[in-house]
Protein backbone atom coordinates (compact mmCIF):
# COMPACT_ATOMS: atom_id res chain seq x y z
CA UNK A 1 0.00 0.00 0.00
CA UNK A 2 1.42 3.65 -0.95
CA UNK A 3 1.80 5.81 1.67
CA UNK A 4 -0.87 8.87 2.01
CA UNK A 5 0.47 12.49 2.07
CA UNK A 6 -1.28 15.58 4.60
CA UNK A 7 -1.89 18.23 2.21
CA UNK A 8 -2.91 21.51 3.25
CA UNK A 9 -6.29 22.46 2.60
CA UNK A 10 -5.55 25.63 0.62
CA UNK A 11 -3.35 24.20 -1.56
CA UNK A 12 -6.34 21.84 -2.60
CA UNK A 13 -7.95 24.96 -3.62
CA UNK A 14 -9.87 25.58 -0.23
CA UNK A 15 -10.58 28.81 0.67
CA UNK A 16 -9.49 28.33 4.23
CA UNK A 17 -6.87 30.81 4.78
CA UNK A 18 -6.73 33.76 7.25
CA UNK A 19 -7.76 35.96 4.21
CA UNK A 20 -10.38 33.65 3.26
CA UNK A 21 -8.68 32.66 -0.16
CA UNK A 22 -7.31 29.12 -1.08
CA UNK A 23 -3.55 29.04 -2.93
CA UNK A 24 -4.00 26.14 -4.95
CA UNK A 25 -0.77 24.25 -6.18
CA UNK A 26 -0.97 23.50 -9.98
CA UNK A 27 1.96 20.74 -9.96
CA UNK A 28 1.50 17.22 -12.62
CA UNK A 29 2.23 15.53 -8.95
CA UNK A 30 -0.76 16.80 -7.19
CA UNK A 31 -2.90 15.09 -9.89
CA UNK A 32 -0.93 11.82 -9.87
CA UNK A 33 -1.45 11.56 -5.99
CA UNK A 34 -5.23 12.32 -6.26
CA UNK A 35 -5.52 9.90 -9.01
CA UNK A 36 -3.80 7.43 -7.18
CA UNK A 37 -5.95 8.10 -3.81
CA UNK A 38 -3.04 9.16 -1.82
CA UNK A 39 -3.87 13.07 -0.64
CA UNK A 40 -5.43 13.81 2.92
CA UNK A 41 -6.45 17.42 3.07
CA UNK A 42 -6.71 19.09 6.36
CA UNK A 43 -6.42 22.96 7.36
CA UNK A 44 -5.02 22.55 11.05
CA UNK A 45 -6.26 26.46 12.34
CA UNK A 46 -10.07 25.42 10.82
CA UNK A 47 -9.86 21.64 12.69
CA UNK A 48 -8.94 23.85 15.63
CA UNK A 49 -11.93 25.46 15.81
CA UNK A 50 -10.23 28.92 13.97
CA UNK A 51 -12.52 30.81 11.40
CA UNK A 52 -12.53 31.76 8.47
CA UNK A 53 -11.22 34.84 7.59
CA UNK A 54 -9.47 35.65 11.09
CA UNK A 55 -6.94 37.86 11.35
CA UNK A 56 -3.38 36.83 10.87
CA UNK A 57 -1.23 35.25 13.04
CA UNK A 58 2.24 35.24 13.54
CA UNK A 59 5.23 33.14 15.95
CA UNK A 60 6.16 36.02 17.96
CA UNK A 61 9.18 37.56 18.73
CA UNK A 62 11.56 35.48 15.72
CA UNK A 63 10.82 31.99 17.34
CA UNK A 64 9.53 29.11 15.84
CA UNK A 65 7.15 26.06 15.93
CA UNK A 66 9.40 23.95 17.94
CA UNK A 67 10.07 26.66 20.14
CA UNK A 68 5.86 26.89 20.57
CA UNK A 69 5.80 23.22 21.12
CA UNK A 70 8.35 23.81 23.79
CA UNK A 71 6.36 26.34 25.64
CA UNK A 72 8.90 28.79 24.66
CA UNK A 73 7.15 30.97 22.52
CA UNK A 74 3.41 31.93 21.47
CA UNK A 75 1.37 32.46 18.71
CA UNK A 76 -0.22 36.23 18.08
CA UNK A 77 -2.68 37.26 15.65
CA UNK A 78 -2.20 41.07 14.81
CA UNK A 79 -4.66 42.15 17.15
CA UNK A 80 -2.68 41.09 19.80
CA UNK A 81 -4.67 38.16 20.38
CA UNK A 82 -2.94 34.99 21.94
CA UNK A 83 -3.89 32.16 19.60
CA UNK A 84 -1.08 29.59 20.76
CA UNK A 85 -3.78 26.93 22.65
CA UNK A 86 -5.70 26.76 18.94
CA UNK A 87 -2.03 26.50 17.06
CA UNK A 88 -1.27 23.70 19.51
CA UNK A 89 -4.56 22.07 19.56
CA UNK A 90 -4.21 22.45 15.22
CA UNK A 91 -0.75 20.73 15.47
CA UNK A 92 -1.52 18.18 17.48
CA UNK A 93 -5.11 17.71 15.43
CA UNK A 94 -2.97 17.36 12.34
CA UNK A 95 -0.46 14.56 14.19
CA UNK A 96 -3.23 12.71 14.92
CA UNK A 97 -5.12 12.45 11.66
CA UNK A 98 -2.17 11.65 10.00
CA UNK A 99 -1.39 8.70 12.26
CA UNK A 100 -4.67 7.59 11.60
CA UNK A 101 -4.55 7.80 7.63
CA UNK A 102 -0.98 6.32 7.34
CA UNK A 103 0.75 9.66 6.05
CA UNK A 104 4.38 9.37 5.89
CA UNK A 105 4.24 12.90 4.11
CA UNK A 106 3.28 16.20 4.40
CA UNK A 107 2.94 18.96 1.53
CA UNK A 108 2.46 21.88 3.48
CA UNK A 109 2.54 26.11 2.84
CA UNK A 110 5.32 28.18 3.05
CA UNK A 111 4.99 30.71 5.58
CA UNK A 112 2.09 30.22 7.49
CA UNK A 113 2.71 30.25 11.12
CA UNK A 114 1.22 26.57 11.41
CA UNK A 115 2.28 24.92 8.42
CA UNK A 116 5.21 26.88 6.95
CA UNK A 117 8.55 24.63 6.28
CA UNK A 118 11.02 26.36 5.30
CA UNK A 119 10.43 29.78 5.81
CA UNK A 120 7.74 31.74 8.85
CA UNK A 121 7.28 35.36 9.29
CA UNK A 122 9.51 37.02 12.43
CA UNK A 123 6.44 37.93 14.49
CA UNK A 124 6.49 41.73 13.86
CA UNK A 125 3.83 41.39 11.40
CA UNK A 126 6.09 43.35 8.75
CA UNK A 127 6.59 40.76 6.40
CA UNK A 128 10.03 40.16 6.89
CA UNK A 129 10.60 36.70 6.68
CA UNK A 130 13.24 33.94 8.22
CA UNK A 131 13.95 30.46 8.12
CA UNK A 132 12.22 27.67 10.40
CA UNK A 133 8.79 25.75 11.11
CA UNK A 134 5.27 26.47 11.45
CA UNK A 135 3.39 24.72 14.66
CA UNK A 136 2.20 21.88 12.79
CA UNK A 137 5.37 21.36 10.61
CA UNK A 138 7.13 21.22 13.54
CA UNK A 139 4.40 18.89 15.10
CA UNK A 140 4.77 16.71 12.28
CA UNK A 141 8.19 16.46 11.98
CA UNK A 142 8.67 15.18 15.60
CA UNK A 143 6.14 12.57 14.72
CA UNK A 144 8.38 11.19 12.06
CA UNK A 145 6.44 12.47 8.95
CA UNK A 146 8.35 14.00 6.46
CA UNK A 147 7.47 17.54 5.70
CA UNK A 148 7.87 19.38 2.27
CA UNK A 149 6.81 22.84 1.16
CA UNK A 150 4.58 23.60 -1.83
CA UNK A 151 7.61 25.68 -3.60
CA UNK A 152 7.73 23.57 -6.94
CA UNK A 153 11.74 22.30 -6.32
CA UNK A 154 10.52 20.84 -3.22
CA UNK A 155 7.45 19.48 -4.54
CA UNK A 156 9.58 17.65 -7.48
CA UNK A 157 12.01 16.48 -5.04
CA UNK A 158 8.81 15.19 -3.27
CA UNK A 159 7.88 13.08 -6.09
CA UNK A 160 11.44 11.92 -6.62
CA UNK A 161 11.74 10.67 -3.20
CA UNK A 162 8.39 9.01 -2.86
CA UNK A 163 8.59 7.41 -6.21
CA UNK A 164 11.85 5.69 -5.18
CA UNK A 165 10.58 4.23 -1.87
CA UNK A 166 7.38 3.14 -2.99
CA UNK A 167 9.15 1.35 -5.71
CA UNK A 168 11.55 -0.03 -3.29
CA UNK A 169 15.20 1.38 -4.42
CA UNK A 170 17.36 3.34 -2.75
CA UNK A 171 18.72 6.74 -3.11
CA UNK A 172 21.72 6.77 -4.46
CA UNK A 173 22.21 10.54 -5.71
CA UNK A 174 22.76 11.63 -1.98
CA UNK A 175 19.17 13.02 -1.10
Amino acid sequence: MQSKILVSACLMGHAVRYDGRAKPLLHPAIETWRAEGRLVTICPEMSAGMTVPRPPAEIAEAASGEEVLAGKARVVELTGADVTEEFLRAAMNAVALARQTGCHYALLIDGSPSCGSGFIYDGTFSGQKQAGNGVTAAALKAAGVEVFSDRDRTVDRTYRAMSFKRHGRRRTDGR
